[in-house]
């Protein structure tokens, strides 16, 4: 309790500081978001990848060959985007 008020102290008298301070917590919430955006693109294209290779088993090949480059393309855009985070 005494640090939040010893960090409310800082804030109010430091500009840059507070800056800095909620710089890092928006580079925080923004790669949090990022990666669960991710993670809930990725789950989707397996939850349906299996739907339609349940559905057509004969055309499971190319539905996973599908799935796995745009799985790809996913994690390249969120390894960017978090680049991008950390960098403004």
């Amino acid at each position: 309790m005494f640090h939040l008020l010893q960090v409310g102290q800082e804030l109010m008298m430091s500009p840059e500081y507070a800056q800095a301070y909620l710089s890092a917590i928006a580079k925080g919430f923004g790669a949090a978001l990022t990666v669960m955006g991710a993670g809930i693109g990725i789950g989707w294209i397996g939850t349906q990848m299996t739907i339609n290779m349940a559905r057509q088993p004969e055309i499971a090949p190319n539905i996973q060959t599908a799935s796995i480059i745009l799985a790809a393309l996913i994690e390249g855009a969120t390894l960017f985007a978090l680049v991008i985070i950390f960098l403004i």
